[in-house]
């Protein structure tokens, strides 16, 4: 019986842009905000550019609606992350180590922040900071698993 075999390899990218703030906390917020930021209006791209094949019709206002999109999306989650890296690096500064409990603080901070920005009532609030320190922590250990 005949058989074929799929072998390769996959590396992500290393995309290394560093802005010199003089700040090393500007430093770490300005990143993440760049990183993740550009992460998300990619995704919003993508997202807008496969509905409009899916629809069939590129038109002006479709194109403007996905510019839009992007730089809302871009804006947004580039916020949400440059607060949680600067939340994070204070934390660290703060207490004089890294380890996983910056990452809870920051993301419980984090999440709590975005959440009374959105003008969520306060249960919402303490359930989004909750979830963004779990998030944030079971993101460090993953990492830490390699």
């Amino acid at each position: 019986m005949p058989s074929s075999m799929f072998s390769g390899s996959l590396s992500a990218p290393s995309v290394n842009v560093t802005i010199d703030t003089g700040n090393p906390f500007l430093n770490q917020t300005v990143d993440g905000f760049l990183k993740i930021g550009t992460v998300a209006a990619t995704r919003a791209v993508a997202e807008d550019t496969f509905t409009a094949i899916n629809a069939g019709k590129l038109s002006q206002e479709c194109l403007e609606h996905a510019l839009k999109r992007m730089c809302k999306e871009g804006a947004y989650w580039g916020s949400a992350a440059g607060v949680y890296v600067g939340m994070e690096y204070g934390v660290g500064r703060i207490r004089g180590s890294r380890d996983w409990k910056n990452a809870m603080i920051g993301g419980a901070l984090t999440g709590a922040l975005v959440s009374a920005v959105s003008n969520n009532n306060k249960d919402r609030i303490v359930t989004n900071a909750f979830t963004g320190g779990a998030i944030a922590t079971a993101s460090v250990f993953l990492n830490n698993l390699t």
